[in-house]
């Protein structure tokens, strides 16, 4: 067989069976930062934002409270969880 031939039916093989193209580890998706082990190996290799993340996640809500009372303690609690969650994709999207 000659090689054009085998690379012709390598070519029809390929588009028989399609593959999905593995993600870049440079740039993750959304769904990674959902991931406790990828948002694990991120936090351990940031560990000054790690340590900033631990202070926003634990003083958000007091803050809410002070500002704004019951509300702002409520929401404190959802945006520092959704900061925790995020960080690590936008960290790495925006280029950190």
């Amino acid at each position: 067989m000659s090689g054009a031939r085998v690379l012709s039916r390598m070519h029809w093989m390929g588009a028989l069976f399609y593959t999905l193209p593995m993600p870049s580890p440079s740039h993750p998706s959304l769904m990674d930062s959902f991931n406790s082990e990828y948002r694990r190996r991120f936090y351990e290799g940031h560990r000054s934002l790690a340590l900033l993340m631990i202070l926003i996640v634990f003083l958000s809500p007091f803050a809410g409270l002070y500002v704004a009372g019951l509300f702002g303690a409520v929401s404190g609690v959802f945006l520092s969880f959704a900061a925790y969650y995020l960080t690590p994709y936008l960290w790495l999207t925006i280029g950190g």
